[in-house]
């Protein structure tokens, strides 16, 4: 028994994939509805227009019909046309662009919350293409709050690492990493835009993982994220606070994530071990 723990913004986020003008010169062809039927009529528009899209006829960044386009060519109310837009883009799988119309968004990504994995091993199993770009690499003294989490000295010095994650070029998450400098040597001296953390933990300094210790919340994004993430200011973002540690029980890593709430959502598998 598995249930999905979804934390992803419910209202639409105009995203960028190459938007397509909608000039609605398109000539839309519907099955009738069966208006006789106990299945709302938005939910069967909405049912054909997600067959559109699993099959490809529709791709992302394609047009949607217009309201008024969906009223004539179903024979409904505007309102009942409003209404199966909507719940297509509730779901995220499309979005308004104001003056432009609706569109297909691309498909969220899932993280698996209960499997430890880095940005670059999860983008690369979804099949899509990991890069970063490095906002900042230096070395400065801990916080009170990353020296308690790396068990070290208030400001002892700590390599802190902050980086945009894109997939398929598609900016999703901003992440911040503090490491000890005591315990990575050099570890500064290593171009992360391109080089995998976790890899270079494992491989140069034969680091092995055994568990992450995170907490996730909800929240809306600040300027500078909103900026970064190329979403609207104080959208939805997914929060993750992490520390990492190693097999000998020492923390590794302290981390701040930061992901796109109209492109992002956790899925957690629970045992039904307690469920009576």
């Amino acid at each position: 028994m598995a249930r999905k723990a979804q934390i992803a913004e419910q209202s639409t986020v105009p995203i960028a994939p190459s938007v397509k003008a909608n000039s609605n010169g398109r000539k839309w062809d519907f099955p009738p509805l069966d208006k006789g039927s106990f299945t709302p009529m938005y939910f069967q528009i909405q049912t054909q227009l997600l067959k559109m899209i699993q099959s490809g006829q529709l791709r992302p960044g394609d047009a949607l019909p217009s309201e008024d386009e969906l009223s004539r060519a179903c024979a409904v109310s505007r309102m009942t046309a409003r209404h199966a837009l909507q719940s297509l883009k509730s779901q995220g799988l499309a979005s308004r662009h104001k003056g432009q119309g609706t569109f297909v968004s691309q498909p969220r990504v899932e993280k698996d919350i209960m499997h430890l994995s880095g940005f670059t091993a999860e983008m690369r199993a979804l099949g899509l293409h990991p890069s970063s770009r490095v906002l900042g690499a230096e070395m400065t003294p801990a916080s009170a709050e990353v020296a308690s989490r790396l068990r070290i000295e208030v400001e002892a010095p700590v390599f802190h690492l902050q980086r945009l994650r894109c997939a398929d070029s598609l900016p999703v998450a901003i992440e911040e990493v503090w490491i000890s400098r005591e315990q990575f040597p050099g570890v500064d001296q290593i171009d992360f835009s391109s080089a995998s953390l976790y890899r270079t933990l494992r491989e140069r300094y034969g680091i092995r993982l055994s568990r992450a210790d995170e907490i996730l919340e909800a929240r809306a994004s600040t300027t500078r994220e909103a900026d970064l993430l190329k979403i609207p200011r104080r959208s939805s973002v997914l929060s993750i606070s992490r520390t990492l540690w190693s097999t000998d029980g020492k923390p590794v890593e302290t981390a701040q994530s930061v992901y796109r709430g109209d492109r992002y959502r956790a899925v957690l598998s629970i045992p039904a071990t307690a469920v009576e």
